[in-house]
């Protein structure tokens, strides 16, 4: 990757001397994130790797006001930049408008980012990137932009809602190359610029950043109905997220609740009230930006989204770039195949079969047909008798959100499956109110099984249940897992203790797994944190930040 003029230089002359000056002297001038400007506190610089509160320059008044001078007025969204470069300047008001705090981040333009996603910009689909703030969604928006116009030589128009694309001021930055750009007055218009940039302008591809809402769900799928090709970003870490999210989940098709007969009901083994997605999504793929240089990759939204709907979460492509630059596929997608999507015909037949399984002779009486697995007879990925030979741990959900489990299982890599027959299960996962209300189902067990039971059908519970488990079936003595288990208490206490204090608290040193589960359990509080020091000190610093 190579970097363009990034206009640092800019963003320096705006900030306050004493602040330019400490800076024009760190040694990770180049690492430069964020400058947060608080009234009355140290000021504080944020690296890509940590993080440096200065006691010794508290934040005043005066400090604030050269920095608005400098940049001009803020838009409805408290948001400003400076003309030709891609910084961005964010301001908090107090009750009257003032404003009394700046986070001044700093905006970089890199050549190669997208070559892990290359192949799939010029496939001419329509991409969704989701991922958590930080990880380079808008800095990979940029160079698609460029690529497709420059290089693939399309009609490509930015919807540019903060100019974070393409820069402030009337001319893009030279990052976006020769695509146009159309600013948003006000972040409310942005779903009405998007169908007047399709009405007016002819455009191939659309880049937009930050679909938020359901108008701007709704403008993008008008938009994907004209066969433009669509690269955006959404709010939300993963494709679960978007399906939870009832504002967004039209971006992938939208779910209908259906009503099935008593017969349909007992011939698929299922509730009589079903999801079903009821619309061919948005988008053909969904990119989930894992880190900067890691991602999961969804070929197919629609078999996707069918799949997880009927408790099958299939495993995605992973993506890695490694340090000489190259990229490599980690793990292969891998999705059974299903019938035809449900908004083609109101009662699809859920019957499935495992990959390597026969395909069903023409000519099969009925009696053969209701032998087929249903879909409450899970897909087994792994025969029983290979999967315990090979120490792989079978775990029956009771009660927990299946997606959750598979997505913990596939972000740990961990060396288990989800099966839906209790008798042949290892381990079972259980919720608390569920096995309080049915415990004649765990009675089905003719063996000591070890079960967890969590509180709450949470992504950390589910996890931490999880780790437990394969911990327990792996050998790790019991100090071990005392230890791990006391970590996590202390995680929780420091954020218990973030929330109500607004300051940062670091914990013991760990190792790299621990420290893995104590993030998950930050994150599930929507807190940041990040790790400092060096092993066998690294340890986790908790931050009174919240995650969007």
């Amino acid at each position: 990757m190579s970097l363009i003029h990034d206009g640092l230089p800019q963003l320096l002359d705006v900030l306050p001397p004493v602040v330019k000056e400490k800076l024009i002297t760190s040694p990770d001038l180049n690492e430069l994130i964020e400058v947060v400007l608080d009234y009355g506190r140290p000021a504080e610089v944020r690296y890509r790797n940590g993080y440096s509160r200065w006691p010794g320059i508290t934040v005043t008044e005066h400090d604030i006001e050269h920095v608005v001078k400098k940049i001009g007025d803020f838009g409805d969204d408290n948001r400003a930049g400076i003309e030709r470069t891609l910084h961005r300047i964010s301001c908090i008001r107090n009750r009257q408008g003032k404003v009394v705090g700046l986070t001044c981040r700093v905006g970089r333009a890199l050549e190669g980012t997208i070559d892990i996603v290359d192949d799939l910009v010029r496939s001419g689909k329509s991409i969704l990137l989701l991922g958590r703030p930080g990880v380079g969604k808008t800095t990979k928006l940029r160079e698609v932009a460029r690529v497709l116009a420059d290089e693939v030589e399309r009609r490509v128009v930015i919807v540019d809602s903060s100019n974070e694309i393409g820069g402030d001021g009337d001319v893009p930055h030279p990052a976006v190359g020769s695509a146009r750009r159309m600013q948003v007055r006000t972040p409310a218009d942005q779903h009405g610029v998007m169908i007047e940039a399709v009405e007016n302008h002819m455009p191939e591809v659309i880049v937009i950043d930050e679909i938020g809402n359901e108008a701007e769900a709704q403008a993008a799928r008008t938009i994907a109905e004209r066969g433009v090709q669509l690269i955006a970003t959404a709010h939300g870490q993963t494709l679960e997220n978007l399906m939870l999210n009832p504002a967004l989940c039209d971006l992938i098709g939208g779910i209908q609740a259906v009503t099935l007969s008593d017969d349909e009901a007992r011939r698929r083994g299922t509730q009589k009230t079903i999801l079903e997605r009821k619309a061919p999504p948005t988008f053909d793929v969904v990119v989930e930006l894992i880190d900067y240089d890691r991602l999961a990759v969804h070929h197919d939204v629609q078999k996707t989204v069918d799949l997880m709907l009927r408790g099958v979460l299939p495993r995605p492509e992973v993506r890695v770039r490694t340090g000489g630059g190259d990229v490599e596929v980690v793990q292969e997608e891998v999705t059974p195949e299903i019938d035809s999507p449900g908004f083609n015909d109101r009662f699809p037949s859920l019957a499935q079969r495992p990959l390597d399984a026969p395909a069903p002779e023409p000519g099969r009486g009925r009696r053969e047909r209701r032998r087929e697995p249903r879909e409450h007879e899970a897909i087994e990925s792994t025969p029983t008798h290979e999967a315990r030979a090979k120490g792989v741990v079978r775990i029956f959900p009771y009660g927990i959100a299946r997606t959750r489990l598979e997505r913990a299982i596939r972000e740990r890599r961990a060396p288990a499956y989800i099966t839906n027959d209790i008798t042949q299960a290892d381990a079972v996962i259980a919720i608390r109110s569920t096995a309080a209300a049915r415990p004649g189902k765990l009675r089905e067990l003719s063996r000591p099984v070890p079960t967890v039971v969590v509180k709450s059908n949470t992504f950390s519970q589910i996890a931490s249940a999880l780790d437990e488990i394969v911990s327990g079936a792996s050998g790790i003595p019991a100090p071990e897992k005392e230890r791990e288990t006391a970590a996590l208490d202390e995680v929780n206490e420091a954020v218990a203790t973030v929330l109500h204090t607004g300051r940062p608290v670091e914990l013991a040193p760990q190792n790299a797994q621990t420290r893995k589960l104590q993030i998950q359990v930050v994150e599930s509080k929507r807190l940041a944190s990040e790790c400092v020091g060096q092993d066998p000190n690294r340890r986790l610093r908790v931050l009174p930040v919240r995650l969007a």
